[in-house]
């Protein structure tokens, strides 16, 4: 358990808390609001809501219809005044359990629940003071971790030119990654929240996933990739403040002018797609080092994108899609069979002077800089990942995008444009560039198709299930490539088209 205690001397001082604590909302988990009448409990509540709403959305008081839900906000929340409860069966219809299961809820008077509690909340009590209120907080489970870290990062903002900065949620991701994006006046900037990441399980070899397959272990991959990238003019965020050990860190706010959101509404993307190859092209040209420096905290390591990271990749395709898709296991010899062909393949993916790849080079992960001049204009995040490696690897992330349709049309337009840019270029071989694309879109593809897999079986995210068929229409497309003829043999055997493109959304 976490406990602290702040001191909040307005009522603008109890709204800035319960914003604070919206940052860190989660649905199945539970916030109990006490004190007395007029403690400012319901004031809390209400900032709390509006910050998961993003506006100062109408939060009236559920004194008389006891459960208020509101379900198009950030984390669905459901706001419950236990006040005017008169027995426990009028608590049993109230649906609690159900609520607890999708809803962040927030109880004033918990006290009247008369039951076990669970283990997942946060306790905050309000007493008055003067013109003002102390709350006295204690957070239980991931509430727990959520009060550490607020702390830690109210620490850390204090030493930095944003301590007055109101912070706005901006986004989290599956992993242990969590951004905030600072306003201040006219200004603004991104909390980068990124602490140690823990190990996982031991996979193969005496070492965890995230290991074999070069996954940042903390912050520090950040600052030193975007110190090298900015050092040689590319547009990635700058770091305005940083302290590492805490896995903080304030960078440049790039927009919100992200090529995914701009591709859902149909913008016209022929000029930011042709950017964003362009980009690549420089980056193919450069030498790439194989460490880079931390600012003011030594160096950090770039690893090889090497066979055994991109075999424990295209494994989840066996060990998640394929239970998945046939309530199965692939035998030892399916098994060996599709290694097997993959060994084969892995010289495709050899490259005699391998460059700085950001394996993620998709529009999740581009930013549309239009104000900037050439391919300046292309905005990098989530570097943290980058390895040495082949360029092609991330041609294939930009033109095979998992999350939205590229025409096919136009992918190969624009693949035909690398080519051409780097027809003259020492070294490059157009014939083999075009295997490599085509080899790694069928490796990202397989590792993407157990991903997702994994997210809707393990973590019950089903919502990528939906972008399953496109990923395997990626696939298909690879695998129609002459150098690839045996694994398209075993996908057609094991894992066909038909399959892969008819599972349950």
């Amino acid at each position: 358990m976490t406990s602290l205690q702040r001191q909040l001397k307005d009522t603008e001082a109890t709204q800035a808390l319960g914003a604070e604590l919206a940052l860190m909302a989660k649905a199945g988990s539970i916030i109990c609001l006490k004190g007395d009448l007029g403690a400012g409990k319901t004031t809390l509540a209400r900032s709390f809501i509006q910050a998961l709403a993003g506006d100062e959305i109408e939060v009236p008081s559920p004194t008389f219809t006891l459960v208020q839900t509101y379900d198009t906000t950030r984390v669905p929340v459901a706001h419950v005044d236990l006040y005017r409860l008169t027995s426990p069966a009028e608590l049993d219809e109230l649906g609690l359990d159900d609520l607890l299961a999708t809803h962040q809820v927030i109880v004033e008077w918990p006290e009247r629940l008369g039951r076990d509690l669970p283990a997942d909340r946060l306790d905050i009590k309000l007493v008055a003071n003067g013109k003002g209120r102390v709350a006295d907080l204690g957070g239980q489970g991931s509430w727990s971790l959520a009060l550490k870290r607020l702390s830690v990062i109210a620490d850390f903002l204090a030493r930095t030119d944003w301590a007055k900065a109101t912070r706005v949620f901006l986004e989290g991701d599956a992993s242990f990654r969590r951004y905030e994006r600072l306003v201040m006046g006219g200004k603004t900037a991104v909390l980068m929240d990124m602490a140690e990441r823990p190990d996982g399980p031991i996979v193969k070899h005496g070492k965890p996933y995230s290991a074999i397959a070069h996954l940042a272990e903390n912050i520090n991959a950040v600052l030193a990739v975007n110190k090298c990238l900015v050092e040689r003019g590319y547009s990635a965020p700058g770091i305005l403040a940083s302290h590492a050990k805490d896995g903080l860190a304030v960078i440049e706010d790039l927009g919100s002018d992200v090529y995914g959101k701009k591709m859902l509404r149909g913008d016209d993307m022929s000029e930011p797609l042709e950017e964003a190859v362009r980009l690549l092209v420089d980056m193919a040209r450069q030498s790439w080092p194989s460490r880079a420096e931390i600012p003011g905290n030594g160096w950090h390591h770039v690893s090889v994108y090497d066979r055994e990271a991109m075999t424990i990749e295209v494994e989840l395709v066996l060990d998640w899609f394929w239970p998945f898709a046939k309530a199965s296991v692939p035998s030892d010899k399916e098994r060996a069979e599709f290694l097997d062909i993959w060994q084969d393949l892995f010289p495709l993916a050899d490259h005699a002077e391998p460059v700085w790849i950001m394996r993620d080079y998709h529009s999740p992960n581009l930013m549309w800089l239009p104000e900037r001049a050439g391919f300046k204009r292309v905005g990098l995040i989530d570097t943290q990942d980058c390895v040495l490696g082949h360029p092609a690897f991330d041609m294939a992330s930009l033109l095979q995008d998992a999350r939205v349709d590229v025409d096919f049309a136009l992918a190969d337009r624009l693949l035909d444009l690398y080519c051409t840019l780097r027809k003259n270029d020492k070294g490059f071989d157009e014939v083999d560039f075009r295997s490599a694309f085509a080899f790694f879109g069928a490796q990202r593809a397989s590792k993407i198709l157990g991903i997702f897999a994994r997210l809707a079986k393990r973590d019950g995210k089903r919502g990528y299930l939906r972008h399953m068929p496109r990923v395997s229409r990626y696939l298909e497309r690879n695998l129609n490539h002459p150098r690839l003829a045996q694994l398209r043999q075993w996908y057609d055997r094991h894992l066909p088209q038909s399959l892969r493109e008819s599972l349950p959304q």
